[in-house]
This record gives structure tokens, C-alpha cells and sequence, in this order.
């Protein structure tokens, strides 16, 4: 795979090898995919979790008719109250 990056991100880069931080461009791009990889993945449990939380929420009972809950939003979000 070959790899062009902005030269911002480029110069980044560099900086990190010479600094010693990685051994190599390469080394550095994947530590970058990695955290990538990593972050995606906590964000993919957080969703699911709360997914399941919210499931719960409805087999317990703990909710809201949908009319109070849409005034909710629109309060939170300040908009104005429909009718």
C-alpha cells in the first residue's frame, strides 16, 4: 500500500522518526491506524451498550410516551413547541 499524506501530517510524521518515537514512517502510519482501529471500536461499544441500556430501560418500564418525549427534545434543542 502506498500512502500520500498532506505534508502537515507528512512532516508529523517525520518529526516522530527523527525524535526516535517510531523506527520508521511505516511504524508511525500503523500506530496512527491502530488508535484509529481502537477509537472506532470504543465508540462501536459505547452504541452498543447503550443500545442495551435502552432495551432494558423498555423492558423495566422506565419510559415516556413519545409526545412528552419529542417536548423534551424540542425544549433541550430550542425549538419551538409543535402543536
Amino acid at each position: 500500500m502506498n500512502t500520500h499524506l498532506p505534508a502537515d501530517l507528512e512532516q508529523f510524521v517525520q518529526s516522530k522518526v527523527r525524535s526516535g518515537r517510531f523506527t520508521s514512517p511505516e511504524e508511525a502510519i500503523a500506530a496512527g491506524v491502530r488508535l484509529l482501529r481502537q477509537q472506532e471500536e470504543a465508540e462501536d461499544a459505547r452504541t452498543l451498550e447503550g443500545i442495551r441500556q435502552s432495551l432494558e430501560d423498555v423492558r423495566v418500564g422506565r419510559t415516556q410516551p413519545l409526545a412528552e418525549a419529542i417536548a423534551e427534545i424540542r425544549r433541550d434543542l430550542n425549538l419551538p413547541q409543535g402543536s
